[in-house]
């Protein structure tokens, strides 16, 4: 994989990353049109990049993960503890769903993940739902996330284990069904990506180096050279998703996000109906 596979990988990754449009299915279309085989490289790089996206939501929002409420006085023990870290409490919460879920149902996780398929038809069907789930939902009027709420969009973010259903898709929609404004929704699943995706890219990051088939002689200097230049490529290019995402939500909901769902999931359809052999990013 030369410098310009990388960048646009990386740039794919970056703006799919925290939009309701699947990464998985853009990383898909990319690898197979770019020509990219599935190595080992491949493998680690698709998912190690993801640091670089996990980063530049703290970057982006710094001042709420390097924040801590000042504890009333009067006011001690676990009270105190959930008051003064209340911020990551409520990530707590909420990402432990998916955690004890993706446990529990790795294998059959596993076996979606093979079936690209998958991920074009409900790619579809979550577009079809997008077209109409700003009339369901409305705006929302609540910006503060209560523990429940977090809880709730946690189990909606369980949703998101089936391959192409997005889980920027279903934790947005978790929050807004918890009448959570959309900006307040965007904003908190942001937030929930950093522990997720950290954990998720820290089980393959073990795998990959110290699992029953763990070879990392695809670690040449040059490899490295082109994971470094991944990292910084997503990182900029998240850091600027993000920033636009959460003003065009606000204003014009998912809609436009449906149908190029549809689109997208179409495409990989007629890929597969005309007989192209297309393979999982994995």
């Amino acid at each position: 994989m030369g410098i310009f596979e990388t960048i646009i990988i990386a740039i794919v990754e970056g703006l799919t990353e925290f939009l309701p449009v699947s990464s998985t299915g853009h990383m898909i279309i990319a690898q197979n049109v770019l020509g990219v085989e599935s190595t080992d490289f491949v493998k680690a790089f698709t998912f190690i990049i993801q640091f670089g996206a996990i980063l530049s939501v703290v970057c982006l929002y710094w001042k709420k993960f390097f924040h801590l409420n000042e504890v009333p006085q009067g006011v001690t023990g676990a009270r105190a503890f959930l008051i003064k870290y209340d911020f990551y409490w409520k990530l707590l919460v909420a990402f432990l769903p998916a955690a004890v879920f993706g446990l529990l149902f790795s294998d059959a996780i596993d076996a979606m993940l093979e079936r690209v398929e998958v991920v074009a038809i409900t790619l579809v069907l979550g577009g079809i739902f997008m077209l109409f789930c700003d009339k369901i939902f409305g705006k929302g009027t609540k910006e503060k996330m209560t523990e429940r709420n977090a809880l709730m969009v946690g189990l909606y973010q369980c949703i998101s284990m089936i391959p192409g259903v997005s889980r920027s898709m279903a934790t947005i929609v978790g929050g807004m069904a918890q009448k959570q404004t959309r900006r307040a929704a965007a904003e908190f699943s942001f937030f929930l990506a950093v522990p997720t995706m950290a954990a998720a890219t820290a089980l393959d990051f073990l795998q990959l180096f110290f699992g029953d088939e763990a070879d990392a002689s695809w670690a040449t200097r040059d490899n490295l050279t082109m994971l470094a230049l991944g990292c910084v490529v997503a990182f900029i290019v998240a850091l600027l998703a993000m920033k636009w995402f959460v003003d065009f939500l606000a204003k014009y909901g998912f809609k436009a996000f449906g149908i190029y769902r549809i689109i997208v999931g179409l495409v990989i359809l007629g890929f597969l109906w005309s007989g192209h052999s297309l393979v999982m990013v994995d």
